[in-house]
């Protein structure tokens, strides 16, 4: 049984072919991740398969009587009234019956037979529709997508845009539909949110297909991937970390397929060359016929490494600034008779990679501008290091003019530079072509973020201040951005929401929560393994779970060998057929076996290297701590108080990273195959 279908569906946009020959099958308990680089079609598939559009050729359709929910990237939004009688829409006909049951109520005392038997018939239909249960399922959704018990009786009109969003993937969750379509159902979610949306989909009965850039969210909700490349649906039948590897490993065979075919095409034609007029004329002749009919391949273009080619490379200009970047103890942050944070000791040390997370509304941006300027604390000071130059992306990226081309906009930085050598820098960032004399408002938001990027680099910068980077930005791109970022030699400061961003780039973190804010050193795995150890510890475990896996992961490019297997040969078993079926068995048995070792010592393998270098980095920076704790710190007794602290934090996290380091150590001497 099957819940819906694409069947050589073709579609396509005026000048623009978005799906070609496009066939897939979703089946009951599917859990589908939609990916591809942004304007490959994954919105466009879902608005095919939720009815709003119809193909140009081939059948889209959903099987039987299934029912389907689909929430939209860019909701139109729809609602009045309180914001529980907006969450209750989607069931208007229960509602209809709830309503009659209500009228009847007062008159069945009177005993009358019609109306006990049409009371008994509206609650039967009531019941089987769920209806007693509507709206305990309604306050548990609500609460899982952020919002209070209290905000059930707001206006609607009074929501923000974000929780409009959240309001929508609200009222598509509780329809518990057989097919979820969700695009983007993380925009406008906390962390917190999010890994309730997660436990939520994870106990899902039906099926899901979701298009999302949060890789994180990926790898924990959904079994298969699901990639739109050249036009088709590629399907792989497993999770996001194995899909990476999969897909080098396809292309690279892909590759060797067309090299393959291209040096016998080579031959074939130096051989047509030399004999057509020779003796072998028939032979060459007869070969030029077959290169005739032969089906060419076209050389296979790594879609997802073209998508990623911008170029970021952020520069400090040689000078690092001063040691404390940003000093900010025991200060108050907010707006007139509003604070948010109070005691807020925040202080930023050179080269530091630091991420801000939180609750939505909690004060991370506020928190941001606070610490470089751009509004005054309520109590206390905040002093910027000598030398510090700073560079500040706005997640509303409210520093582009909305009326100036991409040209002039680059020019209001720089106004020294001429409009060819803007088109050249402008390329860099994947603006081709008549691109640059666009105004800045028709641009998607994905190329807004681009050029802000492009302007901070247009100066060298020893602290970057970015809020919310990765908003826009399709996966290629965030993992140019991590790439670029884990090179940068300044300070960075960074709000996301994106876990295995903040796995790849941060080694501290201020978390917010209530009105204070605490300072956790390591990436975000690591205080959430630390935030859970109490109730989750695992003895066997040799490191806690990260969002993001190895670099060479993360970005995909870590190759697979195509098509290894075993250096061992099946066995030919002598006798009957029985026998050698056996035998071929047991060594197909055997080969699985010894790819899935190989497999777990590669990852070791990289899991070991990544420790090598995380224990480089602390043992660095405590003897930089020390350097410091043994200079005269002039009588400054807070500062040193705070650097004790910081020694005690790393000191502690190098000595479990280096526990962590004997125990993967050990782990890969146990899987190392001794004949290799």
């Amino acid at each position: 049984m099957s819940l819906a279908q694409f069947s050589d569906v073709h579609f396509g946009y005026p000048g623009t072919d978005i799906l070609t020959g496009a066939s897939l099958l979703i089946r009951p308990g599917d859990r589908l991740a939609l990916v591809g680089p942004n304007g490959k079609g994954k919105s466009t598939a879902l608005r095919l398969l939720g009815g709003e559009l119809s193909p140009d050729a081939g059948d889209v359709r959903i099987l039987g009587r299934q029912t389907v929910s689909y929430l939209k990237q860019s909701q139109e939004f729809r609602g009045r009234g309180l914001l529980m009688e907006a969450l209750l829409e989607p069931f208007a006909d229960l509602q209809k019956l709830h309503d009659e049951m209500e009228a009847l109520a007062p008159r069945l005392g009177d005993a009358d037979p019609a109306d006990l038997a049409r009371y008994g018939e509206l609650q039967e239909r009531y019941q089987l529709g769920g209806g007693y249960e509507i709206e305990s399922r309604v306050k548990r959704l609500t609460a899982d997508v952020g919002f209070s018990e209290a905000d059930l009786a707001r206006n609607v009109e009074t929501l923000s845009g974000g929780e409009r969003g959240r309001l929508e993937l609200a009222k598509v969750l509780v329809q518990r539909p057989d097919l979820l379509l969700l695009d983007e159902p993380t925009n406008h979610l906390d962390l917190a949110a999010i890994e309730r949306l997660e436990a939520f989909l994870a106990e899902y009965p039906g099926a899901f297909v979701l298009v999302s850039h949060d890789r994180a969210f990926i790898r924990a909700t959904c079994k298969e991937i699901v990639e739109l490349e050249d036009g088709k649906f590629v399907r792989y039948p497993f999770g996001y970390d194995k899909y990476v590897v999969e897909r080098d490993a396809r292309l690279e065979r892909a590759r060797a397929e067309y090299e393959r075919q291209k040096e016998h095409v080579d031959k074939t034609e130096d051989f047509i060359r030399r004999n057509l007029a020779g003796q072998k004329t028939k032979q060459a002749q007869s070969r030029r016929k077959m290169l005739e009919k032969l089906e060419r391949l076209e050389r296979p273009d790594d879609q997802w490494e073209h998508a990623g080619q911008v170029a970021l490379d952020f520069g400090t200009g040689g000078d690092l600034g001063s040691k404390e970047t940003i000093r900010a103890p025991r200060i108050t942050v907010g707006y007139p008779g509003a604070p948010l944070l109070r005691d807020v000791n925040a202080n930023i040390y050179r080269g530091e990679k630091i991420g801000i997370v939180g609750p939505n509304g909690a004060g991370k941006s506020t928190l941001l501008k606070t610490l470089i300027g751009k509004l005054p604390p309520l109590e206390g000071d905040v002093q910027v290091g000598t030398g510090v130059r700073i560079g500040y992306f706005d997640q509303k990226l409210s520093d582009l003019n909305e009326g100036l081309t991409l040209i002039d906009e680059v020019r209001s930085v720089r106004a020294d530079l001429s409009p060819d050598v803007v088109r050249n820098y402008l390329a860099r960032f994947r603006f081709f072509g008549d691109d640059p004399f666009k105004q800045v408002r028709g641009l998607s938001g994905g190329e807004r973020s681009r050029l802000a990027m492009a302007k901070i680099m247009l100066f060298p910068r020893n602290v970057l201040v970015l809020d919310e980077p990765t908003n826009h930005l399709d996966i290629p791109a965030r993992e140019t951005l991590e790439d670029s970022l884990r090179r940068y030699e300044g300070t960075l400061i960074v709000i996301s929401h994106d876990r295995y961003f903040l796995d790849r780039v941060a080694t501290r973190l201020l978390v917010l929560e209530g009105s204070s804010v605490e300072s956790h050193l390591g990436n975000y795995s690591d205080w959430r393994w630390r935030r859970n150890q109490g109730s989750k510890a695992d003895a066997g475990e040799l490191a806690p779970a990260s969002a993001a896996p190895t670099a060479s992961e993360a970005t995909g490019r870590a190759r697979s060998a195509p098509g290894a297997t075993s250096k061992a040969a099946p066995a030919a078993a002598a006798g009957d057929g029985n026998g050698s079926t056996a035998a071929l068995a047991d060594a197909s048995v055997a080969r699985v076996a010894n790819k899935e070792k190989e497999r777990e010592r590669r990852r070791i393998e990289r899991r070991v290297e990544t420790l090598e270098a995380d224990v480089a980095k602390l043992e660095a920076d405590l003897a930089e701590i020390r350097r410091e704790l043994a200079g005269d710190h002039g009588g400054d007794w807070q500062k040193l108080h705070a650097l004790s602290d910081r020694e005690r934090e790393v000191d502690a996290l190098l000595a479990r990273r280096m526990s962590e380091w004997e125990t993967a150590t050990a782990a890969l001497t146990g899987t190392t195959d001794p004949t290799m």
